[in-house]
């Protein structure tokens, strides 16, 4: 049975990288029942992340996750990610390139899943890890996107549902999603941003690339391990 809506409760979307690690961690201070989800869609590090999304639950305590298998987007392929004959794109992102790692509309099934939970469990949020600045530049990662899915969410759950879909880093550089992230004691060690290897990293890669900037603009070291 559907359940209203409750403001107390949230459903994070999270993929075991850096970015829906810091989401969570945020989450988790807003809100007294937090409920985990994780996608399997056969990219090329899924056991890795969904090893990380595993280990994230356990620190925070959450005993509420679901991971979804969503099979179906490595079978049409399309991406570097899902796709081992696709190179994956090096040296960060061209400005104005849609790199090769881009899953095509792949938000939108991480979200459907996500409200369909939230809709039976009542959350009253669903929170997705997105940063526009700083990204590899993928067209379902800008906040237009998510603008035009929060009335997709509305005209397709029931009236009183009221879920509201959450991108606290849309406007964030990457520097800053870590500087968030120290300041709410994010376990970044559990996290995994290389889209090639599933260790070390491969530390070339777009999201290696990244990561590595966003560490050390923020003054830190990057807790992982990577080849070089």
């Amino acid at each position: 049975m559907k359940m209203a809506s409750n403001a107390d409760r949230a459903v994070v979307c999270v993929s075991g990288g850096m970015d829906s690690c810091v989401c969570a961690a945020l989450a988790l201070k807003r809100h007294g029942r937090v409920y985990f989800l994780h996608a399997d869609y056969g990219q090329r590090t899924e056991e890795v992340e969904r090893e990380c999304f595993r280990r994230l639950a356990d620190h925070y305590g959450v005993r509420d996750r679901l991971v979804c298998r969503l099979e179906h987007l490595g079978s049409i392929g399309g991406s570097s990610l899902t796709d081992t004959s696709i190179a994956v794109s090096e040296s960060g992102p061209d400005p104005g390139v849609i790199p090769s790692s881009y899953v095509p509309f792949r938000n939108a099934h991480f979200l459907s899943a996500a409200v369909s939970w939230a809709e039976v469990v009542g959350a009253g949020t669903v929170y997705i890890g997105a940063v526009e600045q700083d990204s590899s530049g993928y067209p379902d990662c800008r906040r237009e996107y998510y603008e035009a899915f929060q009335r997709l969410v509305e005209l397709g759950t029931r009236p009183e549902t009221g879920i509201r879909i959450s991108t606290p880093l849309i406007a964030l550089r990457k520097h800053e999603v870590v500087e968030m992230g120290l300041s709410l004691g994010a376990p970044f060690e559990l996290t995994w941003s290389c889209y090639r290897s599933s260790g070390p990293a491969c530390g070339r890669c777009d999201s290696c690339v990244l990561r590595l900037r966003a560490f050390a603009e923020a003054g830190v070291d990057d807790p992982l391990e990577y080849e070089s």
